[in-house]
């Protein structure tokens, strides 16, 4: 069953990229995920951007449904139900943060609560999101791919020239391929890791089966998986389900 919530404050982000807050008397933790759906449009999963009082989901716009919430504004009205999914547990002394792209904003949680150093990862300056917030919080180093600011590179290459300052726990979410290399670094390195793994969901309650990785149903068992589970995963950086369930290549 959803909840019908109204938009208290639509917030630019980037160029393709929105922030809807809104009130709701749910209690989540960070990490977690909704299902979000409006008249006429997929139900999608969404990220939680805050969990406080105020909530909101961050919104890159991608595909039909993406961009028809774009299309709403304060006083219009969304459909939520969750939370679903397990979030991130902090259980680290030294704290990394590693987000890329989009994924940024499933981090802004955790990083509110821990104020751990982090490290934002996009192709280029326009992409970068919550910048001056992070900042507020956390110790920031950013990376582009193109060099436009910070570290010309990518997020993994920036976090192995960090590893030697003592990280315990590098807590990430992003693109696959960054977490792919985000884990094989941690591995290498020996320090524990929690990943927020995406993948296609229909049901978000670990239902029907569509967002299987391996043997996990990354709704329900996930969407945070620890180092030694994703180790154990044989599809994790190389297949992936399309919407009718058929294994696909990354």
């Amino acid at each position: 069953m959803n909840d019908a919530v109204k938009i208290t404050k639509k917030r630019t982000e980037s160029h393709d990229t929105v922030t809807f807050e809104f009130e709701w008397n749910k209690k989540c933790k960070p990490g977690q995920f909704v299902m979000i759906w409006i008249p006429g449009c997929d139900e999608i999963p969404m990220s939680l951007s805050s969990i406080g009082d105020v909530k909101s989901v961050t919104v890159k716009a991608i595909g039909d449904a993406t961009r028809k919430i774009h299309e709403l504004s304060a006083g219009d009205v969304m459909h939520i139900r969750g939370p679903y999914g397990n979030g991130f547990k902090v259980n680290g002394k030294k704290i990394l943060v590693v987000a890329g792209g989009v994924g940024t904003a499933a981090m802004m949680p955790l990083i509110r609560e821990t104020k751990a150093d982090v490290i934002v990862g996009a192709r280029n300056s326009s992409e970068l999101i919550f910048e001056k917030e992070i900042s507020k919080y956390s110790k920031l180093l950013v990376s582009t791919d193109d060099g436009s600011k910070g570290f010309h590179g990518n997020a993994v290459q920036l976090a192995k020239e960090q590893f030697s300052k003592g990280y315990d726990l590098i807590m990430g979410c992003g693109p696959e391929i960054m977490l792919y290399y985000l884990h094989k670094a941690c591995t290498e390195e020996k320090i524990k890791c929690q990943l927020s793994l995406e993948r296609y969901m229909k049901c978000g309650a670990g239902v029907c089966g569509a967002c299987m990785l391996d043997e996990h149903r990354v709704c329900k068992d996930g969407p945070v998986f620890n180092e030694k589970q994703i180790s154990e995963m044989k599809e994790f950086g190389r297949l992936k389900r399309d919407p009718s369930g058929i294994l696909i290549k990354l």
